[in-house]
């Protein structure tokens, strides 16, 4: 999980950060940044405060999912993953339906990016009730969809599946076999198309604020994790 990025500091907002990952925002006046970080749908997609698409629009964000594969850079193997997007009023029931094939106790990965260019750490928390886990998330589903340094993975390492939220506010899936994340796609109006581009394959920003490192660092008591770092993937 994570990308590197670096904050840019601007009069959008007093406590905002945004996080770019490239540097074309940087030209842009006060005015021109304000107006595009305030526009929140293209078309019939309703984008989360978390991340908004190049000022251009390279990509222009749309509901839809496709299949790809992960290759581990060391072993060369292939895992299949689901990129999803959906638009903000169902983003967060889809996670949580997401979660229910991974079965009943899962591991729960955080992601912070909340300091800014030192890169971003991941913490983790092993043995959770899936329906506690869903609970607490429930909680804090304004920090999990609008946060632009919050991202999440819950995964089954028995199965080798994992499902992640992330920063970007995308939906993934990784693991085999990926039907049962395509249904609870399909039967949520995402559908599969082979030509869909994320905001992740363009320039963008993200937003960030102190009330959310506060909520993050609340959301990581609450699951127990106190500070441990994620060691390595499944």
């Amino acid at each position: 999980m994570g990308f590197l990025k670096r904050i840019l500091r601007n009069a959008v907002s007093d406590d905002t950060a945004q996080v770019i990952s490239s540097g074309s925002f940087e030209t842009l006046t006060d005015e021109e940044l304000q107006t595009h970080m305030g526009i929140q749908s293209y078309g019939v997609f309703d984008l989360t405060d978390a991340i908004r698409p190049s000022y251009d629009l390279q990509i222009v964000p749309r509901q839809g999912f496709r299949y790809d594969e992960y290759v581990d850079e060391t072993s060369g193997s292939a895992t299949p993953v689901i990129l999803a997007a959906a638009t903000r009023h169902r983003l967060m029931d889809l996670f949580l339906e997401l979660i229910d094939p991974l079965g009943p106790v899962v591991d729960v990965v955080l992601e912070t990016s909340h300091q800014g260019n030192t890169g971003h750490e991941d913490l983790y928390r092993e043995h959770i009730d899936a329906p506690v886990l869903k609970s607490t998330l429930l909680e804090f589903e304004d920090l999990l969809l609008n946060d632009g340094c919050t991202g999440i993975a819950v995964i089954n390492p028995g199965k080798r599946q994992e499902v992640q939220l992330d920063e970007h506010k995308l939906l993934i899936a990784y693991g085999n076999p990926l039907e049962d994340y395509s249904k609870v796609l399909i039967e949520g109006d995402v559908y599969p198309d082979d030509e869909i581009r994320f905001i992740t394959e363009a320039e963008h920003v993200h937003s960030s604020s102190e009330r959310y490192t506060d909520e993050f660092n609340q959301l990581k008591n609450h699951l127990g994790m106190d500070g441990e770092e994620f060691a390595g993937a499944w």
